[in-house]
């Protein structure tokens, strides 16, 4: 879609076709966990964001095929996040393979384990954004909402100007985390979703979080050229994490965009300056190293793992390419 290059387009088929033929269940619904390149089951879990993950990839490739099927496919994984992956306060996390809740022990950290989580919610929000686009389905608007008001009123902290991270199901905070590459990440993930919402929705109040995020991560967490990782209770993480600069490249470039304020831009250039020169490996076919410490030495992580993907570095690429007549 970004490049036009009909080969990418048969390289998407292949993934969709053992998406379709191993990873959906047939007898339970939902998309597994993880698989081996052999098809066979690794981890069963049934977690609501990797649905959501598999409805995102889905409208996706729907979008540069206009394979119906795929469409469809991603219609029924929404319908069943609503009908067993949520009850009347949101979205909740991790489940059986038949769908019995079970401990969330994927995305909790830090010592908690979270009923619901920041991150689940706000990638559930991305994946309804994109099948919003490309279905224009009026639940999915709906749900859109009700995600934008939950984040509003029982994710954001405005006393803190930030995300709260884990949660139980009540929506009461777990503990005192600061998550800078998740906050920027949602300020322009929140207002993709505000545009292709349109006036769908009212989104003011909701565009003033996220403008806030964004300046409040810019005086936070952008220090020495690139974002820290966390503060937990008020203790920072100086770690340099793949991901949350790949986020920050995007979001200050969005700030930028929306607001208009220079310095968003030169911090976007500035951290992608970063990422070229000390965290992309110099080695040969290789690609972003994991982590890196204070002094930019490497952190002995795997270049590859299954928290460890080409997903938020080459989003950042396309969204940087999209971008760039706007600048």
């Amino acid at each position: 879609m970004v490049l036009k290059d009909e080969s990418l387009l048969e390289s998407a088929a292949h993934a969709y076709r053992f998406l379709k033929d191993h990873c959906l269940d047939r007898e339970y619904g939902g998309v597994y966990w993880s698989l081996a390149y052999t098809g066979d089951v690794e981890d069963s879990t049934k977690h609501t964001y990797n649905q959501a993950f598999a409805v995102y990839a889905l409208s996706f490739y729907y979008d540069a095929s206009k394979d119906m099927q795929a469409l469809e496919t991603a219609q029924s994984l929404y319908r069943l996040i609503e009908e067993k992956c949520r009850d009347e306060q949101g979205y909740l996390e991790a489940f059986t393979r038949d769908f019995h809740p079970a401990e969330n022990d994927k995305l909790s950290e830090n010592g908690v384990m979270a009923g619901r989580t920041m991150n689940t919610l706000l990638h559930v929000f991305e994946a309804y954004t994109e099948l919003y686009r490309v279905s224009h389905d009026a639940c999915v608007a709906d749900r859109l909402r009700y995600m934008l008001d939950l984040t509003a009123d029982k994710v954001y902290n405005p006393k803190l100007g930030r995300q709260e991270v884990f949660f139980d199901k009540d929506w009461n905070s777990l503990i005192d985390l600061y998550s800078y590459g998740h906050d920027i990440e949602a300020a322009w993930l929140i207002d993709r979703g505000l545009d292709v919402l349109g006036e769908a929705y009212d989104g003011v109040k909701i565009s003033e979080i996220t403008k806030t995020m964004t300046e409040n991560i810019y005086r936070r967490a952008y220090i020495e050229h690139s974002l820290v990782n966390e503060a937990e209770n008020g203790i920072v993480d100086t770690t340099r994490v793949w991901w949350v600069q790949a986020e920050a490249v995007v979001g200050f470039l969005n700030g930028y965009i929306r607001q208009q304020e220079q310095k968003y831009l030169e911090a976007a250039e500035d951290i992608w300056g970063y990422i070229s020169g000390c965290m992309v490996d110099k080695r040969p076919d290789s690609e972003w190293l994991a982590k890196l410490d204070r002094d930019r030495n490497p952190v002995p992580d795997p270049i590859v793992e299954p928290w460890k993907c080409p997903y938020h570095n080459g989003r950042m690429c396309f969204e940087v390419l999209k971008r760039l007549g706007e600048v």
